[in-house]
């Protein structure tokens, strides 16, 4: 169930910074929606829904637009403010709940204002390698053959592949799915990791108090909804 965020305050609303929240932080495919739909806690609208609202129309722009103007927008944003959609979820105000979960953070920057500025957070960092986010971006079906690559094509890949997927990893990609597919959630992946340094959050969260960190490739969901839960009984929340 959703619920109410505002950045002008309401009399049935408190400051975001004095609310339990759980945050969170990951990149696209680690396997956020799949936790948030298990824990099924009441939720704020989620960092596309913030983005859409207060930070696109900054510069203009009204969604949607495409994946790689939205990041190139973000990356505006978070230069004038570095906290990034951090800054706008501590400016705003949400309703009295015993603890609200906020899908989601990015980036060293986002993280560190997040622990600064949001005292009553906690934390659950999500992470996968890149190949993995990648199938599961990728259609599930099973895999097929495929026509050969004109030579441009697969050099657009391996550039776009270059320091993201060992080449191993880039032909077990193009097994699971069309070449157009493949290059669109490859370019998602690939322009992530340039915006967010994936071991940035990792090197804030891992070992800190008020967070938890979840290997997705080394747990079923149900394990991490367990830890989740198990982490959130340690906070004195939750049966």
């Amino acid at each position: 169930m959703e619920v109410a965020f505002s950045l002008e305050p309401a009399p049935s609303l408190v400051p975001a910074r004095e609310a339990p929240l759980l945050v969170l932080v990951g990149l696209t495919g680690v396997g956020k929606s799949t936790l948030v739909e298990a824990l099924g806690l009441p939720r704020l609208p989620d960092r596309r829904e913030l983005v859409d609202r207060y930070v696109l129309p900054r510069y203009g722009a009204t969604p949607p637009i495409p994946r790689e103007e939205r990041f190139r927008l973000t990356r505006r944003f978070r230069e004038e403010f570095p906290g990034g959609v951090a800054e706008v979820l501590a400016r705003g105000y949400v309703p009295p709940r015993p603890l609200l979960l906020f899908d989601g953070l990015r980036g060293e920057g986002e993280v560190a204002y997040a622990l600064d500025n949001l005292p009553k957070a906690l934390f659950v960092l999500l992470h996968a390698r890149e190949a993995t986010r990648l199938k599961r971006l990728l259609s599930r079906r099973d895999a097929f053959d495929r026509v050969e690559l004109r030579p441009e094509e697969m050099a657009e890949l391996k550039a776009l592949a270059e320091g993201v997927l060992s080449p191993e990893e880039l032909e077990e990609a193009l097994a699971l799915a069309p070449l157009e597919e493949v290059l669109a959630k490859l370019k998602i992946v690939a322009e992530e990791k340039r915006n967010y340094d994936p071991q940035g959050p990792l090197r804030l969260l891992q070992g800190h108090p008020r967070a938890l960190v979840l290997d997705t490739e080394a747990l079923s969901p149900e394990e991490e909804v367990l830890a989740l839960r198990a982490f959130l009984r340690g906070h004195g929340l939750g049966p």
